[in-house]
């Protein structure tokens, strides 16, 4: 099944953001390379693609596993949390609807 992942950036997390970057995406792409990784990407603290000095207000990944209990245990584990870009993680299940 798969789960949605909403972190929820701290306040000024954009430096622990850029060095957890690639620890971060490296989780990712085991992911996708699994075959599990719906999407995954930023929400910009701003509307701009390039949010430039604004940063990031946290990050949506929607990814395959076993059980809500795997999907809360990955993303516990995500490197953003571990550096404090994360103030607050939800897992919750998601039915992927369209495009089928």
């Amino acid at each position: 099944m798969f789960y949605a992942i909403v972190g929820q950036d701290v306040p000024d997390s954009l430096d622990r953001r850029l060095a957890a970057r690639p620890a971060h995406v490296e989780r990712l792409q085991a992911l996708q390379a699994g075959g599990r990784l719906l999407l995954a990407g930023p929400f910009p603290a701003i509307d701009s693609s390039d949010p430039g000095p604004a940063g990031f207000s946290g990050s949506l990944i929607v990814a395959e596993f076993d059980s809500l209990a795997d999907a809360q245990s990955w993303a516990e584990a995500d490197p953003y949390v571990a550096a404090g870009v994360y103030g607050s993680v939800s897992v919750k299940p998601f039915n992927k609807t369209l495009p089928a």
